[in-house]
């Protein structure tokens, strides 16, 4: 029998067993004892709770965090969930996300909330986790169960529905959503959001939103439901039958080609990616959350795949008769808009947790865990091997591309103007190898996809799922959480620094040192790239005053985002040349605190070229030249378009 202690003599189990706490009490009381285990590792799920306090949840979840941290300050220990002050809702589910990424999934924060614009604030981020596949839980308080009080302040009243709050938009962004509208509800509600939390093929935001009366409500609750619950972390196993299938259609290739994804990292499977690799002389295209799950300098590693890919993935991808994807989702950026896979018979075969992954592109679905279905595969495929020509054309290709990183980070004059690559060549070069990089919006992404040589597996952390502008301090935050022993370079430009820069400040609060590359190119550098190629000239996407013609065509903004980041408490760094980055990246690896290192940067020098295409939509009719010239150019791509829907059984 499990002896669950009371904290304090106000829980004192009554004659029957039970414990008195209020509803916010007695849920972080029971999610500070939820554990999981994989391959017999166990660790407490929840690192903490992230929270800003307002009405709703103030005196619910924040009188529970402060009895809490009282209780264990008396007891001479520190809080099991201990509360972490962010500047912005959203900005915190973007750090719980990260800190869970960092984690392969296997540990994540409570985030709590206020009713009305705190609980909408983190809806970005909701979406955000749900897209990744990765687990954070949502507590959004919400308005009164009474409705003693109604219309409280900040509720939504709708004519048509008395029942519904503005917590109800978090329905389609979670992959679990309840509302503990009794203290009853409570444990289903919460061993429920667990269930999901912890499936690999089910994870990403679970909301359980609370009103903010039953908050505060006591109740007397048993005191199994706070005795320590571990959750087992399942690796799926792929049937045998489907796995003797793959492995024919693998021995019939000529030219086959591994996509790694995210999976592969998170089940933890990059010996076993190693090892079939090594086997078979296959070659692997990265995803941009799948890099990392093969070193950059591994033989087989193609690089980044894709619209932001390397020449020498996406030309063996175009010539590919067996694709074998490996945890990854086919996002349009992997697939090239349905492009990149140009061979007339080209095969599928889908290896993935998740179903609804399994079956894109068409093809044969392993539903199974990624080291589980590597490991089980190569011994099928025996004797197996590409040619010698395939791999001399893949040395080939990938000594092409290098040298095209090696131009693209060369510098010849050390005191000129860097532009953006060269920025992360430097940054590569200057970092160690298990430092972590990350990244997620604008111009950044595509050039860290192509140009950044990952040398751990859990080196690169770049957010594409949703691609958010703001994630990146508020990630690199959670990053820096989660692995202390590790320097963190968060690389942002300025369109996104000002979206979310204060975060900084929670890396202050909580003395994290990160390092804080902010490009300045004054405007949207990458969405200014697409408008050109879409014809519609760069229009809106740079920071300029507005003229005397009534257009945003006057100076440039004399905005100082260096002066900004100071203000917000950190180091900074104003840099122009690579001697002047150089030496700051080595100041700041030096140090001990959050250094911010402003960069100026010439945005007329693209990285090089991935040959590849996203499909972004051109207007089909325009009296503009450029946009008539960008559509000519839209249907050539579309006419290649392919929608990869072959029997599977062939």
């Amino acid at each position: 029998m499990v002896t669950i202690a009371p904290r304090s003599a106000n829980e004192d189990p009554d004659a029957e067993g039970t414990v008195h706490l209020t509803v916010a009490q007695a849920a972080l009381r029971f999610l500070e004892n939820q554990y999981v285990e994989r391959d017999g590792v166990r660790n407490r799920f929840f690192a903490g709770c992230l929270g800003i306090f307002g009405h709703g949840n103030v005196a619910g979840v924040g009188q529970a965090l402060l009895q809490a941290e009282i209780d264990a300050a008396e007891a001479g220990t520190t809080p099991e969930l201990p509360y972490v002050p962010g500047r912005n809702e959203q900005a915190m589910v973007h750090t719980a996300v990260a800190y869970a990424r960092q984690k392969n999934r296997l540990q994540t924060w409570v985030v709590s909330s206020s009713v009305g614009p705190g609980s909408t604030n983190m809806l970005t981020g909701a979406a955000l986790a749900t897209i990744n596949r990765l687990p954070v839980l949502l507590l959004p308080a919400d308005t009164f169960a009474t409705r003693a009080s109604a219309p409280v302040l900040q509720e939504l009243e709708l004519p048509s529905s008395g029942d519904v709050t503005v917590n109800d938009a978090f329905k389609p962004l979670s992959r679990y959503f309840d509302r503990v509208w009794r203290p009853e509800q409570l444990p289903a509600a919460l061993l429920g959001a667990m269930r999901v939390l912890t499936d690999p093929a089910e994870t990403g935001a679970a909301t359980v939103a609370i009103p903010q009366d039953v908050q505060a409500q006591a109740f007397g609750w048993p005191r199994s439901l706070f005795a320590p619950r571990t959750w087992h972390v399942a690796r799926h196993l792929p049937e045998r039958s489907v796995l003797t299938r793959v492995a024919d259609i693998i021995r019939s290739a000529q030219n086959p080609l591994i996509i790694a994804g995210g999976g592969v990292i998170y089940s933890g499977a990059t010996d076993a990616l190693v090892a079939f690799v090594e086997q078979t002389g296959v070659a692997v295209g990265l995803t941009q959350a799948g890099k990392g799950s093969l070193a950059s300098d591994h033989p087989q590693s193609l690089g980044a795949i894709g619209s932001t890919g390397t020449t020498a993935a996406n030309t063996l991808a175009a010539d590919a008769d067996v694709v074998i994807g490996i945890g990854t989702r086919y996002s349009d950026f992997t697939t090239a808009s349905r492009t990149a896979f140009a061979h007339p018979n080209v095969q599928f075969v889908n290896i993935n947790v998740a179903s609804l992954d399994s079956v894109k592109q068409g093809g044969v679905s392993v539903i199974a865990d990624a080291r589980e279905a590597l490991e089980a595969l190569g011994p099928l495929l025996g004797d197996y091997r590409v040619s010698e020509e395939y791999r001399t054309r893949t040395r080939e290709l990938v000594s092409r591309w290098e040298a095209k990183v090696e131009s693209a980070y060369h510098i010849t004059d050390d005191t000129r103007q860097v532009n953006q690559s060269q920025v992360i060549g430097l940054a590569n070069t200057l970092s160690d190898p298990r430092d972590v990089v990350v990244g997620a919006a604008g111009s950044l992404p595509g050039d860290l996809h192509k140009l950044w040589r990952t040398r751990d597996a859990k080196g690169y952390h770049v957010e594409y799922g949703f691609s958010c502008m703001g994630y990146e301090i508020a990630g690199g935050v959670g990053v820096k959480m989660a692995c202390p022993d590790r320097d963190v370079f968060v690389m942002v430009g300025d369109g996104s620094y000002l979206m979310m820069a204060t975060e900084l400040v929670t890396a202050v609060q909580e003395n994290l040192k990160l390092i804080v590359i902010l490009v300045q190119n004054h405007g949207f550098a990458s969405i200014g790239s697409l408008s050109e190629s879409v014809g519609s000239q760069g229009f809106g996407t740079e920071y300029r005053r507005r003229g005397a013609s009534g257009r945003l065509d006057g100076e440039v903004l004399p905005v100082d985002l260096a002066a900004n980041a100071a203000s917000l408490g950190v180091d900074v760094i104003r840099v122009k040349t690579a001697a002047e980055f150089a030496d700051a990246v080595k100041v700041a690896k030096a140090g001990e605190t959050t250094t911010v290192i402003h960069v100026e940067t010439d945005p007329r020098s693209p990285g090089p070229d991935s040959e590849s295409w996203w499909d972004v939509p051109v207007s089909s009719t325009s009296t503009l030249d450029s946009t008539r010239t960008a559509y000519e150019t839209y249907a050539q791509w579309k006419k290649i378009q392919r929608p990869f829907l072959r029997p599977s059984g062939n």
